[in-house]
């Protein structure tokens, strides 16, 4: 399996002449993992792949489809007989002997993360997920992530290449980025530096656990604590933001408030014209909220400001579906792994949460709902709604395009289609199944080096009980045949 795996990957990074240069054979004995080994460096020659099935996740899929990409981006995608790859490309025919196709996808894209953020949770100097104080709207999460994180070459090993990584901990954390898996720095990283501004909308009912010592009144103090600092924040800024537009020589410039300027309704001067409409949102705000009326507060705090909002977590998300549709808001599920919290919820009640959301008619994307160090498990979690009455194409959708629509990058990645950037898979099967292997990976045409920490531990055993069982075998000195193993 093995084997078969690193000759795959060979072939595929024999595609650029620096490949042999810079990026080791995948699941070679010497090979380091990604914070030890350069970075891809441009795509330099034209490449298309051929004798695969294209899994486009916008059509349909394209059985025996040749894929062709150049200086980065995705240039043609169709069936092979109807492709002339261009003058000059390598060709790479990834036809099996056995007759079964291998198969391409868009990167995986993990929408709800702390990718880069966080190292080992433990240790608080390799955490920098939170800024000091409750609103902190400037913070800007790829600024603080740091590209020689083991986590990222984990990931990508199992077809995960996009994140959107968020600050997390206060009221108002900060500003999310969606960062690609490759990359010497934070601005090689950054697909979109900033995807939208963070809320953690607090909840709006007391919880009576007999883990909770603070009485009710206590409880619906700091609820309401809480919601007082955002809605003040949001005030402040509104009304910075009216100051400015209306006379912007006279009002000095405040960077924590210009940093939501994007996530409100465009500020007219008073000189616009009366028939002018103000432009909507730049930017979405991503609003943390679990239960049904938390859900229905956050919406109503979004319509007051005119944002757009974005339920991160949204476990009572199908209760609130109406709602959700009305104020035009998708949900980032990350509760699909957990079990039920009420005790007259079926077993399955967030397993099939995906599949209620898509027979209502809510956008949503899946999110691992992991640790950091377990983002490789993302399509798991697309697998697992499958089980519980999603389709396949609607699962693969939720963790590829329709995260890219949500966090504002579907016009570069999410599926493969012409003119997008050329981040994609090479896989022996579905990414849902957990036999299936990624065998390569392209993330703006550049071959990803898929090794990592785990991978070369692994060879480094293999190699250890190799030698081991060789001396074990080899015939002692006066000839005698070497010692047989007592049966225990």
């Amino acid at each position: 399996m093995l084997n078969h795996r690193s000759a795959i990957a060979s072939l595929l990074l024999a595609a650029a002449p620096f490949a042999g240069a810079l990026v080791p054979t995948v699941l070679t004995s010497t090979a380091h993992a990604q914070d030890l080994t350069p970075r891809a460096g441009p795509q330099t020659q034209d490449i298309a792949l051929v004798g695969i099935d294209a899994y486009t996740v916008d059509r349909e899929v394209i059985t025996d489809a040749c894929v062709v990409f150049s200086k980065g981006k995705i240039t043609r995608v169709g069936p092979r007989a109807q492709i002339q790859p261009p003058t000059g490309a390598k060709l790479i025919n990834l036809a099996q002997p056995d007759g079964k196709r291998l198969r391409a996808y868009p990167g995986l894209f993990a929408p709800f993360t702390t990718m880069g953020l966080e190292e080992i949770q433990a240790i608080k100097p390799s955490r920098d997920t939170a800024e000091t104080g409750a609103i902190s709207p400037e913070a800007l999460a790829f600024v603080a992530v740091n590209p020689d994180t083991w986590f990222l070459p984990v990931a990508r090993s199992n077809g995960v290449l996009l994140f959107g990584t968020f600050p997390t901990g206060n009221s108002i954390p900060g500003r999310a980025s969606v960062i690609s898996a490759d990359g010497w720095t934070n601005e090689d990283l950054a697909l979109k530096p900033e995807a939208g501004l963070v809320v953690q909308w607090p909840n709006v009912r007391v919880v009576r656990a007999r883990w909770m010592d603070l009485s009710d009144d206590e409880q619906q103090k700091r609820i309401t604590e809480s919601q007082d600092r955002i809605n003040g924040a949001f005030r402040q800024a509104q009304a910075y933001l009216a100051a400015k537009a209306a006379d912007p020589a006279s009002v000095k410039t405040d960077l924590r408030w210009e940093s939501m300027r994007k996530v409100f309704p465009e500020f007219l001067p008073p000189t616009a014209p009366s028939t002018q409409k103000p432009k909507p949102p730049e930017l979405p705000t991503f609003i943390t909220a679990q239960e049904y009326d938390q859900i229905l507060s956050a919406l109503a705090f979004a319509k007051h400001f005119g944002l757009r909002p974005v339920i991160v977590g949204g476990r009572d998300a199908h209760l609130a579906a109406e709602q959700l549709k009305a104020a035009g808001a998708a949900v980032i599920i990350d509760t699909v792994k957990e079990i039920p919290r009420r005790d007259d919820a079926p077993y399955n009640a967030n397993f099939n949460l995906p599949a209620r959301l898509k027979a209502l008619g809510v956008a949503f994307t899946i999110a691992s709902g992991e640790e950091t160090a377990h983002e490789r498990n993302l399509p798991y979690m697309a697998a697992l709604a499958v089980a519980h009455g999603l389709s396949e194409p609607d699962a693969l959708r939720a963790i590829t395009l329709s995260a890219a629509e949500i966090l504002g990058v579907a016009d570069r990645v999410g599926s493969l289609t012409e003119g997008k950037d050329a981040t994609l898979i090479i896989t022996d099967g579905s990414p849902l199944e957990i036999r299936t292997r990624t065998l390569a990976a392209y993330i703006d045409g550049r071959p990803i080096d898929l090794t990592n920490k785990q991978t070369v531990l692994a060879e480094r055993y293999r190699e250890k009980y190799r030698q081991m069982n060789e001396q074990k075998n080899q015939p002692k000195p006066d000839g005698a045949a070497p010692a047989q193993e007592k049966p225990r």
